[in-house]
């Protein structure tokens, strides 16, 4: 973990929440917001890029998103598997390195497929990191680490178990953005989040655009991150030593 004071942070992670709202607020169909919200993302990993953060990682469906109405399931389902037919080309072109994280084994066969073939076809980009949460919850990603460990009969220390998680092959994020009013992180990198700096913004996640996100961005850039240390101490590391 940096000391440093924040500026352009390494890694964002996103709760792209209110998109039924979103849709609501104009009669329409909830899955008329999630479409929308695909196209917020896709400004936000462009604007990502631009910036210079080199990760992104979001909430796409939860866990818990299985108890939803059917047809929201469904349409869901269909929404993430049109997607990547549309966007993988271009984020390929744009150098962005697409990562799912989350429980694969309830999806259907052609899913878990999509989502490999997806991974596969851009596993050599480097500009940015994408990992797309789908079917995840911070719960699992540590109890599956940790039967994991437990399988393999490895002792369970916090390094092996960081190590065994979904999102070991990223630093933790440094900025943990939440859209659509709620402050909650519901089940979000609880592991991973544990020194990431929160934010959280009013707007639902449909109009959370470019000069929304370079807004979270400057007030984390505001903020001093000390790791459990106090600020003096950081003020004392950051001086360059006295010469003799």
């Amino acid at each position: 973990m940096s000391t440093e004071p924040a500026g352009i942070p390494h890694h964002i992670a996103i709760v792209m929440d209110g998109n039924g709202r979103w849709a609501k607020r104009r009669f329409m169909p909830r899955l008329a917001g999630h479409r929308q919200g695909v196209e917020s993302l896709r400004r936000c990993v462009r604007a990502c890029v631009a910036r210079g953060v080199r990760v992104l990682t979001v909430f796409a469906f939860s866990s818990e998103n299985w108890n939803r109405p059917q047809d929201e399931v469904s349409g869901l389902m269909e929404l993430m598997g049109k997607a990547l037919v549309r966007e993988v080309p271009q984020l390929s072109q744009d150098g962005v390195r697409l990562c799912f994280v989350g429980d694969r084994a309830s999806l259907s066969a052609g899913m878990r497929g999509a989502l490999e073939q997806a991974e596969a076809a851009t596993a050599a980009n480097q500009r940015l990191t994408l990992n797309v949460c789908f079917n995840y919850g911070g719960r699992w990603d540590i109890a599956q680490a940790a039967a994991s460990l437990a399988a393999r009969g490895e002792p369970i220390t916090e390094s092996s178990l960081h190590g065994a998680m979904g999102m070991a092959h990223v630093p933790d994020p440094d900025l943990l953005i939440r859209t659509g009013g709620e402050k909650r992180i519901s089940n979000f990198l609880l592991w991973q989040a544990a020194y990431s700096e929160l934010y959280f913004s009013d707007r639902l996640w449909p109009d959370f655009d470019e000069a929304a996100l370079d807004e979270a961005i400057a007030d984390y850039a505001g903020r001093e991150r000390r790791f459990g240390q106090t600020s003096e101490q950081l003020q004392s590391a950051q001086q360059p030593p006295l010469r003799a």
